[in-house]
């Protein structure tokens, strides 16, 4: 996450400073983003659901 509060994976293409970003994306760069953020909210989404068994499993 950058420091105004957007996720952007790859790099932070938001006015955060740091440099020249890019505006506009081809369509393979964008479908490629979409794929690595789906699978870090998968990832996210195991996270949780292990989190929430261990915490059920608990006496």
């Amino acid at each position: 996450m950058c420091r105004s509060g957007h996720y952007h994976h790859g790099g932070c293409g938001c006015c955060c400073g740091g440099g020249f970003n890019r505006r506009f994306f081809t369509k393979e760069e964008k479908i490629a983003k979409l794929e690595n953020y789906l699978k870090d909210l998968k990832a996210e989404m195991a996270a949780v659901e292990d989190k929430i068994k261990r915490l059920k499993e608990e006496k």
